[in-house]
């Protein structure tokens, strides 16, 4: 048996020692590294690609070996080698790719690209569903890097020396992404995806860039990265691709005995979401070859400049071809901040027949081996199709150390302080318009602090004259706890009444907050609007009140106390609910200075259009519940939890209300409900649609007060708000109600340049139209309707609508309204919400 090891253990020392790497470099003749060429171990799917010098690392088994180096645009090498236990060194230099012509036009007539490409469109149904199932490793790789930084952003000066610091140069150039993942892909027709990460790393630490985004030239509506275009981008091999592109046969080469034929892809007209480049077709099996495509702002790119896309498909079959690696370089250039980048995908040990059972996929798309961060440089140097360039290796070195020792608390005091030192300095601009943020590193965790900015702290309103309501935040991370605990802190002040409204909220939620856990306890005095909607802002009644003479905002104050837990779970469910008491305390107007005209009079602070409902000091005890669930749930699936990612599905959502009598001394006593479906549903080239629909209203109102009613969300002023929860031109409490049933309906669609692309000077400014409408119904007597269409993404963020309504009683109604909107105005608006 002792023997028998020994013998095992030679063998395989034997074998180690025999297996060898394969290095080099692969150049154009003139010398130039070309980046991310493709090197392939031939009668397989094992090989390489280079790195941004052109080098690449291949470790084999000893043996005979043929490598096949390629690179799009340019012609095929071949070299045999030999494996022998020892580093071979081959280098490739590579010839851009001759074509021939004359032949060929002169036995197909006409240009032959058009017969190319209607001939490879009737083939595209057939590659993209030709395979049932298959899976693939994928090695992929994100890398963004800052090419240059002015010397102010957004009002602020940079600190470059603080820059120097975290590994740039003193013109701001320097990695700011940077990772690396092994994914393991699995597929089953028509639509199924399951994503296994067996391996990432991000410098600094994190998840990495872990999902494989392959871009299927083989359908109609081509996907790059979302949101650089909502729409997607039409395929130059789509169903219509001829209402689209023009097409130009450029000429063709042979490669394996096959013809593939090189044709330059032109869009028709631009602001059209179109690519434009080259594409290479097998002739004959009318299938891609290859492609070298480029997306630019002037075909509805968004966010980014430039857009480049390389992809290369190789033979698994005499029959299947598939990707073999994919490059798409961004590069953007934004208030002076330049950047570029790329995302690299290599595919490898393809697998036509996986034999998938029924629990291979579910409603887990993408998955964390629970070791996924564990994999040291070793590893990494074996699974990496090419090697690090020394700045690559500099960053992962300098980050991924400072990232362990902050963790693991390995840092001195020293270190500890050199940390805390590097914050922006406090400057008039940061304290006026974007607030004050500290942070301080220690053994035990990390403390931030926060001072909201002043500019949004000054306030005017009728009732309290000039406010000044300063925020603070404070949050603790302690490395012994799996929580984090945070205090917020508001003092509000008001000039003219001379009443000091002062509250905290006090909070704790996991470290780790994948499903918006939290609990929360507040109280002390404040400030309250009677729609708790908020359906005007501070900053908005501020301006009305002081330039318009236009006291918009009705409030009273209220001493109070809550608590609040919020939480969901993995299948979809989320809930609220929170438990309130409130001493109401009805307040009046104390001043009426504005600068708006003097024939104006300023309303009272009692809500106008309630002036027949009295409003006295009371107490009020509620406590209200919110359940909402999103059906068809998919996940990731983190080594430590999992988490929903969305569904196909709407949201529906319950709320309930109960004032309770007599407890705390409390005066209300009602039952409301609300129920909601909601959802946001992508046509791709057709436009976004949105919508909210409800419906609720009061079981018992034996005593509800103003606050307690039913509000619709009105507007008054030009400002656009709450955009599928409002009334852009009702007035705010002339519909408030306790009625028992009540129904309301927003909608709104997004056309994403689907008929501005076609009109001058919209197409090129890239102006997008949005229309809908919002409406409601209680009886006869209580109902509004309005219908809007409007213009967005302007200057990618703001939006003008124009309104037409009608409400009972007073007839037609028209109005515009400013708000944001587009590219960049969405994002505003879903984390003003969150």
């Amino acid at each position: 048996m002792k023997r028998a090891s020994l013998f095992i253990l030679y063998i395989l020392t034997v074998f180690s020692s025999q297996a060898g790497t394969i290095t080099g470099i692969v150049k154009d003749e003139k010398g130039n590294a070309l980046s991310y060429a493709s090197i392939t171990v031939k009668g397989t799917t094992r090989g390489a690609v280079t790195n941004t010098e052109g080098r690449f690392t291949i470790n084999l088994a000893a043996g005979n070996y043929t490598l096949i180096c390629q690179y799009v645009g340019y012609k095929k090498e071949e070299k045999n080698i030999t494996v022998d236990g020892t580093t071979v060194v081959v280098n490739f230099e590579l010839s851009i790719q001759e074509v021939t012509m004359q032949e060929v036009i002169i036995k197909r007539g006409e240009d032959p690209a058009i017969e190319i490409i209607r001939n490879t469109i009737k083939k595209r149904d057939y590659y993209n569903k030709q395979v049932d199932s298959f899976q693939v490793d994928v090695y992929i790789k994100g890398l963004v890097r800052s090419r240059n930084v002015p010397d102010k952003m957004m009002g602020q000066k940079v600190d470059r020396e603080e820059m120097k610091n975290s590994g740039f140069d003193s013109l701001g150039r320097g990695i700011l992404f940077l990772s690396e993942s092994q994914t393991k892909l699995s597929y089953k027709k028509p639509d199924k995806y399951k994503y296994e990460v067996i391996s990432s790393r991000q410098a600094g630490g994190g998840y990495g860039f872990s999902i494989p985004f392959f871009i299927n030239f083989y359908v109609n509506n081509v996907n790059v990265f979302g949101d650089l275009n909502p729409r997607g981008f039409i395929s130059p091999i789509a169903d219509g691709a001829f209402r689209y592109y023009k097409f130009h046969y450029d000429g063709s080469f042979f490669e394996n005995n096959k013809m593939i034929d090189r044709i330059k892809v032109t869009p028709r007209r631009k602001n059209e979401p179109l690519f434009e480049g080259y594409v290479h077709i097998v002739d004959g099996e009318w299938r891609l070859h290859s492609v070298n495509l480029m997306l630019t702002k002037n075909y509805q790119l968004q966010l980014i400049d430039t857009a480049i896309i390389t992809q290369l498909n190789t033979q698994i079959t005499p029959d299947v071809w598939k990707s073999q690696n994919q490059v798409v370089y961004v590069a953007a250039n934004t208030l002076g901040f330049e950047w570029t980048g790329y995302f690299l995908n290599v595919y490898s040990n393809y697998n036509l027949n996986p034999g998938f059972t029924k629990k291979t996929f579910n409603r887990t798309i993408l998955s964390y081996d629970t070791a996924f961060d564990k994999k040291d440089t070793a590893y990494w140097n074996i699974v990496r199709p090419f090697p690090l360039d020394p700045e690559e290796k500099r960053d992962f070195a300098f980050k991924d150390s400072l990232y362990r020792k902050i963790m693991d608390s390995f840092l001195t005091k020293q270190e500890f302080d050199t940390l805390n030192k590097r914050q922006p300095p406090i400057t008039l601009g940061r304290f006026l318009f974007s607030g004050i943020r500290r942070y301080h590193y220690s053994k035990k965790g990390l403390f931030r602090y926060g001072l909201d900015p002043m500019i949004l702290s000054a306030q005017y309103n009728t009732v309290e004259g000039f406010v000044a309501d300063i925020g603070q935040s404070f949050h603790y991370s302690p490395k012994k706890s799996s929580n984090d605990f945070y205090l917020k802190l508001n003092t509000r002040y008001g000039f003219s009444n001379n009443h000091f409204n002062p509250h905290a909220l006090f909070g704790i939620s996991p470290q780790k907050n994948y499903f918006n856990h939290y609990l929360e306890f507040s109280g002390g005095k404040r400030v309250s609007q009677f729609n708790h909607g908020n359906p005007i802002d501070e900053f908005t009644n501020t301006y009305y009140t002081l330039l318009a003479k236009r006291n918009y905002m009705k409030i009273y104050e209220n001493w109070f106390g809550q608590v609040e837990y919020n939480s969901s779970l993995e299948d979809g469910w989320k809930w609220n609910v929170s438990s309130t008491f409130e001493d109401r305390i009805p307040v009046e107007n104390t001043t009426d200075f504005s600068f708006g005209k003097k024939h104006r009079t300023i309303l009272p602070n009692h809500p106008y259009e309630l002036a027949n409902v009295s409003f006295n000091r009371h107490q009020a005890m509620i406590v209200s519940a919110t359940v909402a669930y999103q059906p068809g749930q998919y996940y990731i699936e983190l080594p430590d939890a999992k988490i929903s990612i969305g569904s196909k599905y709407p949201t529906f959502e319950l709320n309930y209300s109960k004032g309770f009598q007599n407890i705390f001394g409390s005066d209300v006593d009602f039952d409301k409900w609300k129920f909601s479906v909601y959802d946001d549903m992508n046509f791709r080239m057709a436009g976004e649609f949105k919508y909210r629909l409800s419906v609720g209203g009061f079981l018992n109102a034996t005593h509800a007060e103003i606050p307690d009613f039913t509000h619709f969300n009105g507007n008054q002023t030009y400002r656009l708000y709450n955009y599928l929860n409002a009334f852009q031109l009702a007035p705010y409490y002339l519909y408030s109600n306790t009625e028992s049933f009540y129904t309301t309906f927003n909608a709104e669609h997004h056309f994403n340049g689907l008929i501005t692309n076609k009109i001058p000077l919209l197409n090129k400014l890239k102006w997008n139209l949005v229309g809908g409408t919002n409406t409601f119904f209680v009886n006869k007597q209580n109902y509004y309707a309005e219908a809007f269409a409007g213009i967005e993404n302007i200057l990618k963020i703001f939006r003008v609508d124009f309104i037409s309504g009608y409400q009972s009683g007073s007839g037609n109604l028209f109005g515009v309204r400013f708000g944001v909107g587009g590219i960049l105005g969405g994002a505003l608006q879903v984390s003003r919400k969150k």
